[in-house]
Protein backbone atom coordinates (compact mmCIF):
# COMPACT_ATOMS: atom_id res chain seq x y z
CA UNK A 1 0.00 0.00 0.00
CA UNK A 2 1.23 3.90 -1.05
CA UNK A 3 2.66 5.45 1.79
CA UNK A 4 2.74 9.34 1.82
CA UNK A 5 2.04 12.61 3.80
CA UNK A 6 2.46 15.93 3.25
CA UNK A 7 2.06 19.37 4.91
CA UNK A 8 1.69 22.13 3.31
CA UNK A 9 2.49 25.76 3.86
CA UNK A 10 0.97 29.46 2.74
CA UNK A 11 4.33 31.81 1.58
CA UNK A 12 4.41 34.34 3.50
CA UNK A 13 3.22 32.70 7.23
CA UNK A 14 7.05 31.68 8.31
CA UNK A 15 8.50 35.32 7.00
CA UNK A 16 11.32 35.54 4.73
CA UNK A 17 14.74 33.99 5.79
CA UNK A 18 18.00 35.38 4.59
CA UNK A 19 19.05 34.46 1.44
CA UNK A 20 21.61 36.59 0.75
CA UNK A 21 24.68 33.75 0.83
CA UNK A 22 22.97 32.27 -1.57
CA UNK A 23 22.99 35.38 -3.97
CA UNK A 24 24.28 35.50 -7.47
CA UNK A 25 27.31 37.39 -6.43
CA UNK A 26 28.03 34.95 -3.59
CA UNK A 27 27.40 32.12 -6.01
CA UNK A 28 29.52 33.35 -8.69
CA UNK A 29 32.49 32.45 -6.92
CA UNK A 30 32.04 29.37 -6.34
CA UNK A 31 31.02 28.64 -10.08
CA UNK A 32 34.14 30.57 -11.39
CA UNK A 33 36.34 28.02 -9.05
CA UNK A 34 34.29 24.85 -10.70
CA UNK A 35 34.49 26.20 -14.18
CA UNK A 36 38.61 25.46 -13.30
CA UNK A 37 38.30 22.49 -12.25
CA UNK A 38 39.58 19.31 -14.76
CA UNK A 39 36.36 18.00 -16.65
CA UNK A 40 33.95 20.38 -16.21
CA UNK A 41 30.99 21.36 -18.17
CA UNK A 42 27.57 22.72 -17.58
CA UNK A 43 25.14 19.67 -16.95
CA UNK A 44 22.58 19.58 -19.65
CA UNK A 45 19.03 20.56 -18.69
CA UNK A 46 16.80 18.43 -21.18
CA UNK A 47 13.12 19.04 -22.06
CA UNK A 48 11.03 16.18 -21.73
CA UNK A 49 7.90 16.73 -23.75
CA UNK A 50 6.55 12.73 -23.89
CA UNK A 51 6.54 12.63 -19.86
CA UNK A 52 4.77 16.48 -19.73
CA UNK A 53 2.12 14.58 -22.31
CA UNK A 54 1.72 11.29 -20.78
CA UNK A 55 1.38 13.00 -17.13
CA UNK A 56 -0.41 16.03 -18.10
CA UNK A 57 1.30 18.94 -17.65
CA UNK A 58 3.36 21.90 -19.64
CA UNK A 59 6.34 21.10 -19.81
CA UNK A 60 9.12 19.08 -17.68
CA UNK A 61 12.70 19.82 -17.37
CA UNK A 62 15.39 18.03 -15.95
CA UNK A 63 18.50 18.67 -14.57
CA UNK A 64 20.37 15.29 -15.20
CA UNK A 65 23.37 15.48 -12.81
CA UNK A 66 24.59 11.84 -13.55
CA UNK A 67 27.35 13.91 -16.16
CA UNK A 68 29.08 15.68 -13.35
CA UNK A 69 32.34 15.20 -13.37
CA UNK A 70 32.07 11.79 -14.18
CA UNK A 71 31.56 11.34 -10.76
CA UNK A 72 27.86 10.15 -11.62
CA UNK A 73 26.42 12.60 -9.12
CA UNK A 74 26.23 16.76 -8.49
CA UNK A 75 27.75 15.99 -4.82
CA UNK A 76 31.29 16.90 -5.66
CA UNK A 77 30.09 20.71 -6.17
CA UNK A 78 29.75 20.97 -2.76
CA UNK A 79 32.74 19.34 -1.60
CA UNK A 80 34.86 20.78 -3.51
CA UNK A 81 34.00 24.64 -2.86
CA UNK A 82 34.31 24.05 0.22
CA UNK A 83 37.72 22.55 0.25
CA UNK A 84 38.94 25.49 -2.08
CA UNK A 85 37.56 27.52 0.49
CA UNK A 86 39.19 26.14 3.40
CA UNK A 87 42.32 26.21 1.85
CA UNK A 88 42.66 29.40 0.32
CA UNK A 89 42.49 30.77 3.85
CA UNK A 90 44.85 28.29 5.07
CA UNK A 91 47.29 28.79 2.15
CA UNK A 92 46.70 32.62 2.98
CA UNK A 93 46.06 33.19 -0.42
CA UNK A 94 44.49 36.31 -2.29
CA UNK A 95 41.94 37.38 -5.01
CA UNK A 96 39.67 34.20 -6.75
CA UNK A 97 40.87 30.84 -6.28
CA UNK A 98 41.65 28.51 -8.95
CA UNK A 99 42.60 25.05 -9.62
CA UNK A 100 45.75 25.96 -10.89
CA UNK A 101 46.26 28.30 -8.28
CA UNK A 102 45.82 25.90 -5.36
CA UNK A 103 47.77 23.46 -7.08
CA UNK A 104 50.36 25.60 -7.27
CA UNK A 105 50.23 26.78 -3.27
CA UNK A 106 49.88 23.42 -2.11
CA UNK A 107 52.92 21.96 -4.31
CA UNK A 108 55.87 20.76 -1.66
CA UNK A 109 53.65 20.75 1.05
CA UNK A 110 52.67 18.17 3.20
CA UNK A 111 49.25 16.79 1.63
CA UNK A 112 46.13 17.50 4.04
CA UNK A 113 44.00 14.85 5.31
CA UNK A 114 40.27 15.50 4.68
CA UNK A 115 37.20 13.27 6.62
CA UNK A 116 33.99 12.86 6.01
CA UNK A 117 30.89 10.55 6.09
CA UNK A 118 28.88 10.04 3.50
CA UNK A 119 26.14 7.51 2.02
CA UNK A 120 28.25 7.54 -1.66
CA UNK A 121 28.35 10.32 -3.64
CA UNK A 122 29.33 13.52 -1.18
CA UNK A 123 31.94 10.81 -0.42
CA UNK A 124 33.38 9.88 -3.89
CA UNK A 125 33.35 13.82 -4.62
CA UNK A 126 35.33 14.81 -1.59
CA UNK A 127 37.80 11.66 -2.28
CA UNK A 128 38.06 13.05 -5.92
CA UNK A 129 38.63 16.84 -4.89
CA UNK A 130 41.53 15.53 -2.54
CA UNK A 131 42.76 13.13 -5.28
CA UNK A 132 42.55 16.17 -7.59
CA UNK A 133 44.48 18.32 -5.96
CA UNK A 134 47.32 16.09 -4.59
CA UNK A 135 45.91 15.69 -0.66
CA UNK A 136 44.17 12.85 1.20
CA UNK A 137 41.09 12.00 1.96
CA UNK A 138 39.21 9.08 4.85
CA UNK A 139 36.02 8.66 3.43
CA UNK A 140 33.22 6.71 6.96
CA UNK A 141 29.78 5.45 5.15
CA UNK A 142 26.63 3.90 6.95
CA UNK A 143 25.86 0.56 7.75
CA UNK A 144 24.36 -1.34 4.72
CA UNK A 145 25.88 1.10 1.99
CA UNK A 146 25.94 -0.19 -1.42
CA UNK A 147 29.59 -1.95 -1.99
CA UNK A 148 29.71 -0.82 -5.32
CA UNK A 149 29.32 3.03 -3.95
CA UNK A 150 32.64 1.73 -1.31
CA UNK A 151 34.72 0.80 -4.23
CA UNK A 152 33.36 3.69 -5.75
CA UNK A 153 35.14 5.97 -3.78
CA UNK A 154 38.11 4.05 -3.14
CA UNK A 155 39.07 3.86 -6.54
CA UNK A 156 39.51 7.81 -5.97
CA UNK A 157 42.15 7.05 -3.71
CA UNK A 158 40.75 7.87 -0.38
CA UNK A 159 40.70 5.10 3.04
CA UNK A 160 37.24 4.39 3.01
CA UNK A 161 35.14 2.03 5.28
CA UNK A 162 31.51 1.18 5.98
CA UNK A 163 31.05 1.24 9.47
CA UNK A 164 28.13 -0.21 12.22
CA UNK A 165 25.95 2.98 12.50
CA UNK A 166 23.14 4.68 10.87
CA UNK A 167 24.24 7.94 8.75
CA UNK A 168 24.11 10.33 11.65
CA UNK A 169 26.46 8.30 14.07
CA UNK A 170 28.91 8.15 11.27
CA UNK A 171 28.78 11.87 11.10
CA UNK A 172 29.61 11.78 14.40
CA UNK A 173 32.31 9.10 14.16
CA UNK A 174 33.83 11.07 11.57
CA UNK A 175 33.87 14.41 13.68
CA UNK A 176 35.31 12.77 16.40
CA UNK A 177 37.91 10.90 14.22
CA UNK A 178 38.50 13.77 12.54
CA UNK A 179 39.37 16.02 15.42
CA UNK A 180 41.51 13.38 17.39
CA UNK A 181 43.85 13.24 14.30
CA UNK A 182 44.03 16.97 13.01
CA UNK A 183 42.05 16.32 9.92
CA UNK A 184 39.58 18.58 8.73
CA UNK A 185 36.23 17.75 8.43
CA UNK A 186 33.89 18.23 5.30
CA UNK A 187 30.28 17.75 6.07
CA UNK A 188 27.13 19.37 5.01
CA UNK A 189 25.41 18.93 8.04
CA UNK A 190 25.90 21.60 10.88
CA UNK A 191 26.02 22.22 14.29
CA UNK A 192 26.73 24.95 16.70
CA UNK A 193 30.07 25.68 15.99
CA UNK A 194 30.66 23.56 12.70
CA UNK A 195 28.60 25.91 10.27
CA UNK A 196 31.51 27.66 7.73
CA UNK A 197 32.27 24.60 5.77
CA UNK A 198 28.77 23.37 5.63
CA UNK A 199 27.69 26.94 4.44
CA UNK A 200 30.50 26.47 1.71
CA UNK A 201 29.03 23.37 0.64
CA UNK A 202 25.41 24.90 0.32
CA UNK A 203 27.20 27.33 -1.80
CA UNK A 204 29.01 25.05 -3.88
CA UNK A 205 25.99 23.59 -4.53
CA UNK A 206 24.49 27.06 -6.23
CA UNK A 207 26.61 26.50 -9.18
CA UNK A 208 23.67 23.79 -10.48
CA UNK A 209 20.87 26.20 -9.68
CA UNK A 210 23.05 28.80 -11.61
CA UNK A 211 23.41 26.73 -14.67
CA UNK A 212 20.14 26.38 -14.82
CA UNK A 213 18.65 30.03 -14.80
CA UNK A 214 21.06 30.31 -17.56
CA UNK A 215 20.28 27.82 -19.45
CA UNK A 216 16.54 28.76 -19.25
CA UNK A 217 17.40 31.97 -20.00
CA UNK A 218 19.79 31.15 -22.60
CA UNK A 219 17.00 29.04 -24.46
CA UNK A 220 14.44 31.42 -23.83
CA UNK A 221 12.06 29.09 -21.91
CA UNK A 222 10.14 30.80 -19.22
CA UNK A 223 10.56 30.53 -15.37
CA UNK A 224 9.56 26.76 -14.43
CA UNK A 225 6.08 27.42 -12.10
CA UNK A 226 7.44 24.43 -10.46
CA UNK A 227 10.20 22.90 -8.59
CA UNK A 228 10.62 19.38 -6.64
CA UNK A 229 13.72 19.01 -4.76
CA UNK A 230 15.26 16.15 -2.80
CA UNK A 231 15.29 16.37 1.25
CA UNK A 232 18.24 14.85 3.02
CA UNK A 233 19.75 16.66 5.21
CA UNK A 234 18.49 19.82 3.23
CA UNK A 235 21.53 21.13 1.71
CA UNK A 236 20.95 20.73 -1.45
CA UNK A 237 17.26 21.70 -1.23
CA UNK A 238 18.13 24.49 0.50
CA UNK A 239 20.66 26.06 -1.78
CA UNK A 240 18.77 25.22 -4.80
CA UNK A 241 15.29 26.72 -3.08
CA UNK A 242 17.77 30.06 -2.02
CA UNK A 243 19.46 30.29 -5.34
CA UNK A 244 15.86 30.69 -6.91
CA UNK A 245 14.54 33.00 -4.70
CA UNK A 246 17.38 34.68 -5.14
CA UNK A 247 17.23 34.97 -9.10
CA UNK A 248 13.42 34.99 -9.37
CA UNK A 249 11.90 37.10 -6.26
CA UNK A 250 8.61 36.48 -5.36
CA UNK A 251 8.14 34.61 -8.64
CA UNK A 252 10.10 31.70 -7.54
CA UNK A 253 8.42 28.42 -8.40
CA UNK A 254 5.93 26.48 -6.12
CA UNK A 255 8.31 24.39 -4.49
CA UNK A 256 8.17 20.82 -2.88
CA UNK A 257 10.51 19.40 -0.96
CA UNK A 258 10.67 15.15 -1.01
CA UNK A 259 12.01 12.43 1.42
CA UNK A 260 11.58 8.89 1.93
CA UNK A 261 9.32 7.96 4.78
CA UNK A 262 12.17 6.14 6.72
CA UNK A 263 14.21 9.34 6.80
CA UNK A 264 11.88 12.22 6.62
CA UNK A 265 13.29 14.55 9.37
CA UNK A 266 12.24 17.87 7.22
CA UNK A 267 9.22 16.65 6.87
CA UNK A 268 8.57 16.03 10.49
CA UNK A 269 10.31 19.73 11.59
CA UNK A 270 8.11 21.33 9.04
CA UNK A 271 4.61 19.27 10.08
CA UNK A 272 5.50 19.85 13.84
CA UNK A 273 5.92 23.63 13.14
CA UNK A 274 7.01 24.13 16.47
CA UNK A 275 10.37 25.91 16.25
CA UNK A 276 12.62 22.77 17.00
CA UNK A 277 14.00 20.09 14.38
CA UNK A 278 12.87 16.83 14.23
CA UNK A 279 15.28 13.68 14.07
CA UNK A 280 14.30 10.25 12.84
CA UNK A 281 16.67 7.49 14.40
CA UNK A 282 17.49 4.03 13.67
CA UNK A 283 18.29 2.23 10.83
CA UNK A 284 16.66 4.80 7.80
CA UNK A 285 16.49 1.49 5.35
CA UNK A 286 15.18 2.96 2.08
CA UNK A 287 16.23 1.95 -1.48
CA UNK A 288 17.06 6.40 -1.43
CA UNK A 289 20.92 6.02 0.13
CA UNK A 290 21.78 9.55 -0.60
CA UNK A 291 18.46 10.65 1.15
CA UNK A 292 18.49 8.61 3.77
CA UNK A 293 19.74 11.23 6.51
CA UNK A 294 18.04 12.19 10.28
CA UNK A 295 18.68 15.60 11.30
CA UNK A 296 18.41 18.36 9.24
CA UNK A 297 20.94 20.75 8.32
CA UNK A 298 21.12 24.24 10.49
CA UNK A 299 22.44 26.25 7.81
CA UNK A 300 19.57 26.21 5.28
CA UNK A 301 16.28 24.75 7.67
CA UNK A 302 15.66 28.74 8.01
CA UNK A 303 15.37 28.63 3.74
CA UNK A 304 13.00 25.71 3.69
CA UNK A 305 11.10 26.57 6.55
CA UNK A 306 10.12 30.22 4.92
CA UNK A 307 9.94 29.67 1.38
CA UNK A 308 9.10 25.98 0.23
CA UNK A 309 5.48 25.37 -0.29
CA UNK A 310 5.23 21.78 0.61
CA UNK A 311 7.11 18.96 2.79
CA UNK A 312 5.99 15.36 1.50
CA UNK A 313 7.18 11.57 3.01
CA UNK A 314 7.18 9.45 0.39
CA UNK A 315 7.83 5.67 0.25
CA UNK A 316 10.17 3.61 -1.67
CA UNK A 317 8.37 2.52 -4.48
CA UNK A 318 7.53 6.44 -5.95
CA UNK A 319 11.18 6.30 -6.62
CA UNK A 320 11.58 3.06 -8.13
CA UNK A 321 8.29 4.29 -10.27
CA UNK A 322 10.45 7.39 -11.15
CA UNK A 323 13.44 5.23 -12.08
CA UNK A 324 11.62 3.60 -14.05
CA UNK A 325 9.37 6.18 -16.07
CA UNK A 326 12.93 7.88 -16.87
CA UNK A 327 14.88 5.04 -17.61
CA UNK A 328 12.13 3.90 -20.19
CA UNK A 329 11.48 7.55 -21.51
CA UNK A 330 7.75 8.44 -23.05
CA UNK A 331 7.75 9.92 -26.58
CA UNK A 332 10.99 11.20 -28.16
CA UNK A 333 12.33 12.24 -25.00
CA UNK A 334 16.34 10.66 -24.18
CA UNK A 335 16.58 7.70 -21.81
CA UNK A 336 17.56 9.31 -18.26
CA UNK A 337 19.41 6.91 -16.37
CA UNK A 338 18.40 8.12 -12.87
CA UNK A 339 19.48 6.48 -9.06
CA UNK A 340 16.97 5.58 -6.36
CA UNK A 341 17.33 9.51 -4.60
CA UNK A 342 17.70 10.95 -8.40
CA UNK A 343 14.25 9.68 -9.99
CA UNK A 344 12.40 10.17 -6.50
CA UNK A 345 10.60 13.89 -8.54
CA UNK A 346 9.59 12.03 -11.36
CA UNK A 347 7.57 9.46 -9.37
CA UNK A 348 6.02 11.78 -7.01
CA UNK A 349 5.02 13.96 -10.19
CA UNK A 350 3.19 11.29 -11.96
CA UNK A 351 1.73 10.06 -8.58
CA UNK A 352 -0.08 13.57 -8.21
CA UNK A 353 -0.96 14.35 -11.76
CA UNK A 354 -2.11 10.63 -11.41
CA UNK A 355 -5.49 11.47 -9.52
CA UNK A 356 -4.02 9.67 -6.26
CA UNK A 357 -3.61 12.60 -4.57
CA UNK A 358 -6.14 15.38 -5.82
CA UNK A 359 -6.36 17.66 -2.91
CA UNK A 360 -2.17 17.80 -3.08
CA UNK A 361 -2.63 18.20 -6.93
CA UNK A 362 -4.79 21.15 -6.22
CA UNK A 363 -3.29 22.98 -3.65
CA UNK A 364 0.07 22.88 -5.30
CA UNK A 365 -2.19 24.13 -8.37
CA UNK A 366 -0.41 21.28 -10.95
CA UNK A 367 -2.11 21.34 -14.27
CA UNK A 368 -2.00 21.15 -17.92
CA UNK A 369 -0.04 24.50 -18.00
CA UNK A 370 2.33 23.33 -15.34
CA UNK A 371 5.88 24.04 -15.94
CA UNK A 372 7.96 21.55 -13.76
CA UNK A 373 11.26 21.89 -13.02
CA UNK A 374 13.06 17.98 -11.97
CA UNK A 375 16.36 16.83 -10.43
CA UNK A 376 18.45 14.24 -10.85
CA UNK A 377 20.58 14.38 -8.38
CA UNK A 378 22.60 11.08 -8.96
CA UNK A 379 22.85 8.27 -12.05
CA UNK A 380 23.09 4.37 -11.78
CA UNK A 381 25.41 4.83 -8.58
CA UNK A 382 24.23 1.41 -7.46
CA UNK A 383 23.84 -0.68 -10.91
CA UNK A 384 22.91 -3.49 -9.62
CA UNK A 385 20.00 -1.96 -7.53
CA UNK A 386 19.01 0.00 -10.63
CA UNK A 387 19.26 -2.81 -13.08
CA UNK A 388 16.66 -4.63 -10.75
CA UNK A 389 14.76 -2.41 -10.37
CA UNK A 390 14.24 -0.77 -13.43
CA UNK A 391 14.15 -3.83 -15.71
CA UNK A 392 12.91 -6.45 -13.43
Amino acid sequence: MEQMQYCLRTRGEHGRADTAFLSREQIKKAASFHATLPGYAPTPLVKLDGLAKEIGVGAVYLKDESKRFGLNAFKALGGSWAIADYLKDTLGLEGEVTFDTLRTALAGREPITFITATDGNHGRGVAWTARVLGQKAVVYMPKGSAAERLENIRAQGAQAKITEYNYDDTVRLAARDGEENGWVLVQDTAWPGYETIPTRIVQGYGTLALEIVEQLRDRGEDVPTHLFLQGGVGSFAGAVLGCMVEAYGKDYPITTIMEPNKADCIYRSAAADDGKLHFVTGDMDTIMAGLACGEPCTVVWPVLNSYADAFVSCDDETAAEGMRLLGKSAGDDPVVISGESGAVGAGLLERIMSGRHEELRRALKLNETSRVLLVSTEGDTDRENYRKIVFG
